[in-house]
């Protein structure tokens, strides 16, 4: 049987979590940024058929956000694009577009006003 699970953090904690989720053999599955009235972020990490999410809640879009390619290098593009389309600064990406991951109109089409 597989188990889902959501875990909410503060952003200081982003980087601890993820080393423990890395020594455990747990894989990146995906990174997804969202805004309702604030902005969120979700880290998902799967191992055999569970699924972990940390969730990083109520983001204003001032933080910096410690990106975590270091950690998996994959998020690179995750992360890119996060800041692209929401604005969120994430300090340390490896490989950084500087806001050039995507051709856009709008500066961050989704996270406008």
């Amino acid at each position: 049987m597989s188990k889902q699970e959501i875990i909410e953090i503060k952003v200081d904690e982003l980087i601890n979590r993820v080393m423990e989720l890395m020594a455990g053999q747990w894989r990146l599955v995906q990174i997804c940024a969202s805004k309702i009235e604030t902005l969120e972020l979700s880290y998902s990490f799967g191992k055999n058929h569970d699924l972990v999410t940390l969730r990083i809640p109520s983001l204003t879009g001032q933080e910096e956000i410690p990106s975590i390619t270091s950690i998996y290098f994959a998020a690179f593009a995750y992360e890119n694009e996060i800041h692209d389309l929401f604005g969120i600064n994430i300090k340390g990406n490896c490989i950084d577009y500087k806001g050039n991951f995507y051709n856009k109109a709008v500066k961050t089409p989704f996270n406008i006003g």
